[in-house]
């Protein structure tokens, strides 16, 4: 590294306070000359991680974890070196020398990375082909999965026994490599690392050269969670990477078409039927930087969303990632499988030519727009036209590139004119329907009582946010601070992730929400009775199934009632009592009652 470049990481890490830089991560708190909080890099409930501002270094006693502020940026966020320092040197103002040249042992440094992820992937397709590796084969096979599809994307498979730490030991990898990249585990109880994947069928993550980088793990048993990605690492960063981009890239540009589906299995499914040009996101929603990404490789890749409730609310999160970042020449478009099917699932069943013509039938991000804030929305008075107008205008507002912007304020402006004037005429008609609405499953009212008893769990354990998000979609909440404080945590978690209870209190208290998390005495219960995570996802979820089955009972008997009543036969009362019948019969499958049907 030359002198000059040297003296300006220097000035660099002078001008910037490393509590500052640290501190916009990990809450820390002063003790003495130091300051506390929990290490960013590993779980623990009693902070180990410590900040020393007149050093100019992190230090974790749990993991081992050490640095600067540049270390802590790349390691924080995924950065590489120069990324990280460029960052930085924004941050204070500096202008980077031009005559940097990396180092050839930071070159080295990263080329031992690639080596030990690949030697990783190496274990795991060969564990997939033991014995042991059985039961993780004959689901793929299940899955249709030939071992073409196998070999190409390096299925593997990663045993309960830690083995993948043993055979990178007995390779020199050092211990420290084995957790910076995400690989092990160091146990807080004995200080002992544990493999990261473990009883998982693996699917290796490649970066856009085919290098492997992290790791996608389907659990093969009744754990939670079912996914498990890879943690960020100095060569991955799951905001920025796209699945299967390596292999997409070519087929895309031949194609001139890129689908961004849900997740990984997605995207080997339609691999499998010859639509190679599939990405898909990492463990998270779609990301300003993905899209970014897929951007260079088509200007309106095609978003295909499972046609039930997480699949809506992934496509309006969505909208609200791409609207800022709209210009000139670059847009999504948008698919919606039926009957709540995946790509695999459809493909299965009605088969490629079918998927073709559905993928055709996509629509713009203008008319998702339009969806999003017309779907549901009362427009019979005034003061609600009014307030629709309001709403609709904000979102618009959003959209940064100023061309952009007045080209979809036209475009929104001619269909508020044409939706007011075609309310009148369905007035004057006297006929109620609707059109260009989203098919939203049957709602069901979430009983009060439990909504506050999921809340509370989702405040005192963070990580069930994502899980239930899902199923809270599925249901009507009719308490409105309930509701409020249901969505603001959804919306946080996806904001903000890795959040911990404390952090997410304060928030709520920066919103004027405190005193409505504060009510939730429920809370105070979790809290006292330091409740088992695993067992209060049963209870959640035996409450939940209790109370729809409840629900859709007291709704069937409510058909049957009508039908036999009514003088002539209702074929639409008839056909939704069967749907509701279909419903509860899937409830009970899916929960392992279909004894009880």
């Amino acid at each position: 590294m030359d002198g000059d470049f040297q003296k300006f990481l220097d000035e660099l890490r002078t001008r910037l306070s490393i509590v500052d830089i640290v501190g916009s991560k990990v809450k820390l708190i002063r003790k003495g000359k130091e300051y506390m909080g929990l290490c960013p890099f590993h779980n623990e409930k009693t902070p180990s991680f410590t900040v020393n501002e007149a050093k100019g270094f992190y230090h974790c006693f749990g993991c081992g974890a050490h640095g600067d502020i540049i270390k802590f940026e790349m390691e924080a966020n995924g950065l590489p070196f120069m990324e990280a320092v460029t960052k930085l040197a924004n941050k204070a103002g500096l202008i980077i020398p031009q005559t940097h040249r990396v180092s050839s042992e930071e070159i080295q440094k990263r080329s031992s990375w690639y080596e030990i992820t690949e030697l990783a992937a190496e274990y795991f397709e060969k564990n997939l082909h033991l014995s042991s590796g059985q039961e993780a084969l004959n689901y793929l096979i299940r899955r249709g999965f030939d071992e073409n599809i196998i070999k190409k994307f390096r299925l593997g498979y990663a045993p309960d026994n830690n083995g993948l730490k043993s055979w990178l030991l007995s390779r020199n990898i050092r211990e420290s490599d084995i957790i910076e990249l995400g690989l092990g585990v160091l146990s807080e109880k004995n200080g002992k690392i544990y493999d990261f994947f473990r009883n998982r069928v693996i699917i290796p993550i490649m970066d856009k050269r085919g290098r492997v980088i992290a790791f996608g793990g389907r659990v093969l048993g009744n754990e939670q969670p079912k996914y498990l990605n890879s943690p960020d690492t100095p060569i991955f960063n799951k905001r920025r990477v796209l699945y299967n981009l390596n292999f997409a890239r070519d087929k895309a540009y031949e194609k001139q078409r890129l689908i961004i589906c849900e997740g990984y299995m997605d995207v080997i499914a339609q691999a499998k039927y010859g639509f190679e040009y599939a990405v898909a996101p990492l463990g998270t929603s779609l990301t300003e930087e993905q899209i970014v990404e897929a951007w260079k490789i088509n200007s309106e890749p095609t978003l295909c969303f499972d046609g039930d409730n997480a699949g809506v609310h992934a496509a309006i999160r969505s909208i609200d990632r791409v609207l800022p970042i709209l210009k000139a020449g670059y847009s999504l478009r948008y698919v919606f499988l039926p009957d709540k099917m995946d790509p695999d699932e459809f493909l299965k069943y009605k088969g490629s030519e079918e998927y073709e013509k559905k993928l055709s039938e996509n629509v713009s991000l203008a008319d998702m727009l339009w969806r999003k804030l017309t779907d549901n929305i009362a427009t019979d008075t005034p003061e609600q036209k009014a307030l629709f107008e309001k709403t609709l205008y904000e979102e618009i507002s959003k959209i940064k590139d100023e061309k952009v912007r007045s080209y979809y304020l036209q475009d929104m402006r001619d269909r508020l004119y044409a939706y007011f004037h075609r309310e009148r005429r369905i007035i004057k008609g006297k006929t109620k329907k609707k059109e260009n609405r989203l098919s939203i499953p049957i709602k069901i009212t979430l009983d009060e009582r439990l909504g506050k008893f999921i809340a509370a769990a989702m405040f005192c354990y963070p990580e069930l946010i994502g899980e239930y998000e899902e199923k809270i979609s599925l249901f009507e909440i009719n308490n409105h601070l309930l509701k409020q404080l249901i969505e603001k945590m959804i919306e946080i978690y996806h904001q903000q992730e890795g959040i911990d209870m404390e952090t997410l209190y304060n928030m709520f208290e920066d919103m004027g929400l405190g005193k409505g998390i504060s009510g939730l005495w429920e809370i105070k219960m979790l809290r006292q009775q330091k409740a088992d995570i695993r067992k209060l996802r049963k209870e959640i979820d035996d409450k939940i199934l209790e109370m729809q089955l409840h629900q859709l009972e007291e709704e069937i008997r409510e058909c049957l009632r009508e039908l036999e009543i009514s003088e002539s036969f209702k074929e639409e009362t008839y056909n939704r009592c069967q749907r509701l019948k279909e419903e509860q019969k899937k409830l009970l499958i899916e929960h392992g009652a279909d004894s009880f049907i």
